[in-house]
């Protein structure tokens, strides 16, 4: 506990002030990661992008040409979870907090203006963009550190409870476990307990691997974490 006390705190004001318009950019973000998933894997497989839109609402949707529709309906949920296991790694295991956020930074703002033509998401898309690559730049590695950590965790927790919301407890919902079970067959609570299952042990290890040594940040040294 002493030695991860901040990244507890930090976990316990998300869930917090989650609902509150302080988080609204955050909780943007990962609607952008989760649709971003969306269109790597269609681009990965051979397909392309027709269209990519977040709303201020917080929804959003990616529609693709061609591709592996199995791959790209998965990606959503997984996809979202390796990228906020990747942050979380990057900011907690390693030194690279600064370059790592600015290369976030300029792969969301290349994603935004390759793809995104709607004028709210593409505002939000390039603010974001240009933000972390300031803070990368400008301020000392603690704070690229600090928001690494908080998109990472959260984006990687929230995953779970985002499957049971949309495809266990609102199975009824046009999720990407309902759309899998329509074209792939099975059940959409069936998909949606398979991601359920594979992100909560993907979760645990992760935080296994990386919580091994004390996660607190060094505010007062930028040398050290």
């Amino acid at each position: 506990m002493r030695d991860h006390w901040q990244l507890l705190l930090l976990v316990a004001l998300v869930f917090v002030f989650w609902r509150t318009p302080f988080l609204l950019p955050l909780r943007l973000l990962i609607v952008f990661f989760h649709e971003a998933a969306h269109a790597i894997a269609t681009v990965l497989t051979g397909g392309s992008v027709v269209e990519f839109v977040i709303n201020a609402n917080e929804s959003g949707h990616v529609l693709s040409r061609g591709g592996s529709r199995f791959m790209t309906l998965t990606a959503g949920y997984l996809g979202s979870l390796l990228i906020g296991a990747l942050l979380f790694l990057l900011a907690v295991r390693t030194r690279w907090d600064r370059p790592a956020l600015g290369l976030l930074g300029a792969m969301i703002g290349a994603v935004t203006l390759f793809y995104i033509r709607a004028l709210f998401p593409l505002v939000f898309g390039v603010a974001i963009a240009a933000a972390f690559v300031a803070i990368a730049y400008a301020l000392r590695p603690a704070y690229s550190d600090f928001l690494l950590r908080l998109i990472g965790a959260t984006s990687m927790i929230y995953v779970p409870y985002d499957i049971f919301s949309d495809t266990i407890r609102g199975a009824a919902a046009r999720s990407d476990a309902r759309m899998l079970a329509e074209e792939f067959g099975g059940a959409t609570v069936l998909w949606g307990a398979l991601w359920l299952g594979i992100s909560l042990w993907f979760i645990t290890f992760v935080l296994r691997y990386a919580l091994r040594d004390p996660s607190n940040i060094q505010w007062r040294n930028p040398q050290t974490k």
